[in-house]
């Protein structure tokens, strides 16, 4: 083993539960959702992860005996990679998800699985195998946002904002005007120096950030500043998004992004309270407060006694 192993691991870990409960929620685009998609027939073990109860523990190892007598049976492996991931065991997911590839063929899904668990097990950096994955999931599906958004990051990553910034503007040009990640495409257009997609373009000195954004200013900040003080900025942001919040509270975004942002720094506790001040602007029976219970369902974020 070696020299600082475990801290290291512990990075990953925190990371990648950072990266499952705020990304991809944010982009809509679950790891493994549907039951009987079209490419891959009924499942026994399929139906019973999706609807495990409390023995989710049980049947993965149920799964994994399977595998072990079974090691050629590639929707096995496909069923599992996903349960990997949410149970933050990474490293079985990647092997998971290369078996599914190599014994049932690539396929998006497959392939952006995959480049999520390389950029969870690199703390989130787009490598050049990760992108080499997500240019094949491309070359299937050339219009998929999810890898498009990743080959982005890596240009952004790679100090290229001008090609990072081409690329999200060309996503966001893509993406409907509702689509849920348009949000987080935005703000990367912003840190790249460019205009969010239906803003009017921003002069020098004329207006303001949306409430919690960083503005040009803070974004060149942080490009000189250590993890650590990184880090504190972007707490100072949130709570800086936070005490807007309490005086226009209004603002429904601006909720949906405290609640996130708050469950990204897992501080639960304040997630909690931001959630039940948001819904006592946008009340549960609305369709934004069933939007933010969604959300803390999908965070992990204690609901109990805020659904009346």
């Amino acid at each position: 083993m070696r020299p600082g192993g475990a801290p290291k691991a512990a990075r990953h870990h925190r990371f990648t539960e950072a990266f499952v409960l705020l990304l991809l929620p944010v982009l809509g685009l679950c790891l493994y959702l549907t039951t009987g998609r079209p490419d891959l027939p009924s499942q026994p073990l399929e139906a019973r992860l999706e609807n495990p109860g409390n023995d989710v523990a049980v049947l993965i190892a149920k799964a994994e005996r399977h595998l072990a007598q079974n090691p050629d049976d590639g929707r096995g492996w496909d069923v599992l990679a996903p349960i990997y991931i949410r149970t933050m065991r990474v490293n079985d997911a990647q092997t998971a998800y290369r078996n599914a590839i190599r014994l049932l063929g690539p396929s998006p899904i497959r392939l952006d699985g995959l480049a999520e668990t390389l950029m969870a097990l690199s703390d989130g950096v787009v490598t050049e195998e990760t992108r080499q994955v997500l240019e094949q999931s491309l070359k299937l599906e050339p219009d998929n946002p999810r890898a498009r958004f990743y080959i982005a990051l890596g240009m952004e990553q790679a100090g290229r904002p001008d090609d990072a910034r081409q690329a999200f503007e060309a996503l966001a040009k893509q993406s409907p005007a509702d689509a849920p990640w348009l949000p987080l495409v935005n703000e990367h257009i912003a840190m790249n120096g460019g205009a969010p997609a239906g803003a009017n373009p921003v002069t020098p000195g004329a207006g303001q950030a949306a409430p919690g954004n960083p503005t040009q200013q803070d974004v060149a900040a942080a490009e000189n500043m250590s993890a650590g003080d990184r880090q504190q900025m972007i707490r100072g942001m949130v709570e800086s998004l936070d005490a807007k919040l309490s005086q226009d509270p209004n603002n429904f975004e601006g909720w949906m992004r405290l609640i996130r942002s708050y469950a990204v720094l897992n501080d639960k506790d304040r997630a909690t309270d931001a959630l039940k001040r948001g819904l006592a602007a946008f009340p549960p029976a609305g369709e934004q407060g069933k939007q933010l219970l969604a959300l803390a369902k999908e965070l992990n974020i204690a609901t109990e006694g805020q659904t009346e």
